[in-house]
Formats: C-alpha cells, structure tokens, sequence
C-alpha cells in the first residue's frame, strides 16, 4: 500500500496469475477522452447513485480469446442482446468502494484489496470468468485519477462512489456457464443513501421474509440478493420502517439491516461490556466496513469484540433488563448507521437514543474517516494534477 503520484503501483504481494487467458492487463489500457468534459461544478445529487462521470472503464472476456484490452472510454449506454443470460438469469455481479478526498485534495480509496477479493468469490459462484485482482485495481485507480476532479467541484459531496459490475453477454436462452462476459466500472457522485438518519434508522422484523439461507449466495454480492429484497422492503414502509431487519432460521437470529451489517454493543447474559456482529457463515456479506470496525475495536482492546449469533428474544430481554448501549449498520454507501428503533411482532422496540459523542458509533466513525481520508498508510493515495 503506498502513494501513488501517476505512477504504476502494485497493491498486493500475492502473485500474479500467469496465464493470460485469466488475466486483465493494466498495462494494455487504453484512454479515449469524452468530448465533453466537466467544465463546471456539477448539481448536488438529490440522491445517491443519480450524477455520474465523464468516462467509465471497460473490459470484455470470450472463453475462446480470454480477456481483452482494457478500456477507458466516455460514459455511454451498455448494448445487450436481448437475450442475454445476465437479464434473465442473473449471472452478473457488483462491487462498491469510494474514493475520499482528503484535507491535501487527494483522493483515497479505502482498503481497495478487500472489495476485489469479494468480487472475485462473487464471479466463482455465478461461473464468471477469474480476473486478477491487482491488475483490475491499477485499471481502476487509473479511472479514478481521470476523473478525480468531479470529487472537488462539488461543495456538496466531496468523495465518489466506484461501481464495479461485471455481467454475463451470453445470448443464449439456455441456462449454462458463460462464454463471454463484460466487466465495466462506472463513477457516481456521493449523495445520501437514507433520506433522513437525524434520529437513527428504523427498523422492521418479520421471520417470513429472509434474505439469504445457508448454502446460498448470501455472501457474495449478486443483483438477485437485492432485488428480491424490494417486497419486504415495501411492506417495512407500509409499517412506517425505513428498513428490514432480516432475521433467519427458527431462534430469528439477527442477520443484516436492510443492506448493511449490523453491531449491538451491550451487556451480554455474562454481564461482559461486548460488541457483537453475526459471524461470516456463508449468509453474510463480509462488508469492508464491517472488517474495518471489528479490526479497529479490536485493536483498543476496551471490550469484548466478538462475532457470534445474536437472537430477537436476545435483544428484546437485553432491551427489557437496560442491557443495550446501541445498535448500529455499517456499509460502504452509509459508513455507520445510527439504529433508532425496531418494529417487531407489532411492538416498536426502542433503541437507546443518539446521545452525540458518547456513543461508540460515533467514536468509530471518527477513527474510521481519519483513516478514510488522512492516513496513507492503510488506504490508496492518488495524486491530483
């Protein structure tokens, strides 16, 4: 991990993988610049993912050439047979990581490393083609750098939002493994991902929805995982929740919240001050916020840092006995998410209140923006012309 001034930079010690039929090659990008660039500061987006770059990156794979030259070209709209395996069988994937910007105007990608090592298992589990990860990297942290500008144009967001995709270009009604593929990464401004989080998230819980169950793909980060979330969603609504509390097995053990992970920092049955996330047991993401918050209370060594099962007749005694200090989400689009209160079996359990710097969220959050956007030693640096 190190600066990087236009420069090339390896970011990972592993070894390259050397055949090349497997392997993106940074070396043989190639840049077509947009005839119309940013010339002036661009509307604040009214919400997230809506005010998109100039350029987006692209790289196409066949089973018989393997993967071809990667390609940085103006932001254009995608063609797809209409066939295609990715529209009606979901083979496809995303990836989401930002680039901060910090007080010295650089740009910062947050322990990039981690969100390709995810979505390299995500291909593996849809059959898509291996890439190798240090290689894509470099690809997109020369995208970043051409378009890092957007990110200080703007008084309303200073950071971007990086979207890897990769989808399956079969055209084939047939359910089989991909025989071409495209990878392309596009770049959004930051806006807010809740619509209002002044008071923490709300949240509703109900065992007949589950978004994910053990031997399933609940762990990698697949379209299909999100858009069959959409009905809980709306029903969460119609009981005045911003989110789903997703819940899973017969003991409602306590999964995600609505797209994030999800911490309880209480007093557990053994009277142990403790902060709690449930395990990676395959129905999980592995969220780089979520490493990143464990690593970090870790390492102050103040509490009980665990990843264990935690259950709703858990939460609801610790809530009955004031065992509850918080709860909180963490993903890449909200960082840490403040929870309020949640609507369960017809009840609103209330969560202990925002209570300004004392709360271990909010503690949290300061460590991690400081590494987001100041240290060079734990995130990527890209120099600013």
């Amino acid at each position: 991990v190190c600066c990087v001034a236009g420069a090339r930079v390896d970011v990972c010690a592993e070894p390259l993988q050397r055949n090349v039929l497997l392997c993106v090659q940074a070396a043989d990008l190639t840049i077509q610049l947009s005839a119309e660039r940013l010339k002036s500061a661009p509307a604040a987006p009214k919400s997230f993912g809506t005010v998109f770059t100039d350029h987006m990156l692209t790289i196409e794979w066949t089973e018989a050439e393997g993967w071809g030259a990667p390609r940085i070209q103006p932001f254009r709209n995608l063609s797809v047979h209409p066939a295609c395996t990715s529209l009606h069988y979901s083979i496809q994937l995303f990836e989401g990581l930002k680039a901060y910007s910090g007080e010295d105007k650089r740009l910062r990608l947050f322990r990039p490393m981690l969100n390709m090592k995810r979505m390299s298992k995500s291909a593996q589990r849809v059959c898509l083609p291996t890439f190798d990860e240090s290689e894509l990297l470099e690809c997109i942290r020369r995208l970043v750098e051409l378009e890092q500008d957007w990110a200080f144009l703007s008084e309303s967001s200073s950071h971007l939002y990086i979207r890897p995709t990769f989808i399956s270009t079969e055209a084939t009604l047939g359910l089989k493994k991909p025989t071409s593929a495209l990878l392309y990464v596009i770049v959004c401004l930051v806006g807010s991902y809740f619509s209002s989080t002044s008071e923490g998230l709300s949240l509703w819980a109900d065992p007949k929805y589950t978004r994910a169950a053990k031997g399933g793909n609940g762990d990698c980060k697949l379209g299909g995982n999100y858009g069959g979330s959409l009905a809980a969603q709306a029903e969460a609504q119609r009981f005045g929740c911003q989110q789903v509390l997703w819940l899973y097995g017969d003991d409602q053990q306590i999964t995600e919240a609505g797209t994030m992970n999800v911490f309880l920092y209480w007093i557990n049955e053994d009277g142990v001050e403790e902060l709690a996330t449930p395990p990676l047991d395959g129905i999980i993401l592995p969220g780089v916020t979520r490493q990143s918050i464990l690593d970090i209370t870790r390492k102050w060594g103040e509490f009980a840092v665990s990843e264990r099962y935690l259950t709703m007749d858990q939460l609801c005694s610790a809530l009955e006995q004031r065992r509850v200090k918080e709860m909180f989400g963490s993903g890449t689009a909200c960082m840490i998410c403040h929870l309020s209160h949640i609507v369960y079996k017809g009840e609103k359990l209330s969560l202990p209140s925002l209570d300004g710097d004392s709360l271990l969220s909010t503690r949290i959050t300061k460590e991690v923006e400081d590494i987001q956007f100041n240290n060079e030693h734990i995130s990527w640096k890209l120099g600013r012309s």
